[in-house]
């Protein structure tokens, strides 16, 4: 199983999610990745989506931004965006792959919710956002185990 997860930059939402799955799901054979429709390659995680996660016990220090390519898209098994424009984006450009594209909201609760970015706020905005998602990957961990 290959988990994607996708926001705009790389450096904060989806960077977070890759290391609070990978630390939840750190037993299981899980590939997690994430990548961002408008990443520049090489950027570091957001020092606060740093130290939010460092609160929680997890490690994205060394996590380096990666621009999404089609050939991501079709290599994983489950692609989670952090907004419906990301969502929609990736289903026009890999039509044949749009059954595996999700919100994250969408797949963890059904819901039709994007995950609010918190680039350029404060770190207790970074924190929550860190919470919130940390309780919607345990919902994504349950159904990709479930299902395998």
């Amino acid at each position: 199983m290959k988990v994607l997860f996708v926001c705009t930059g790389n450096t904060c939402r989806s960077a977070m999610c890759e290391g609070i799955f990978k630390h939840i799901a750190k037993k299981d054979n899980i590939e997690v990745t994430s990548a961002g429709l408008g990443a520049i390659k090489g950027d570091a995680a957001s020092e606060n989506a740093v130290l939010a996660l460092s609160d929680l016990g997890i490690d994205i220090s060394n996590h380096k931004s990666k621009p999404l390519t089609n050939g991501d898209v079709f290599d994983a098994d489950l692609v989670l965006c952090m907004t419906k424009m990301h969502s929609n984006i990736i289903k026009q450009s890999c039509q044949s792959e749009k059954d595996k594209v999700f919100t994250l909201y969408e797949y963890a609760t059904g819901t039709n919710k994007d995950v609010k970015d918190p680039y350029g706020t404060n770190l207790e905005s970074y924190k929550q956002c860190a919470k919130d998602l940390k309780e919607l990957l345990k919902s994504v961990y349950e159904k990709v185990t479930k299902d395998d």
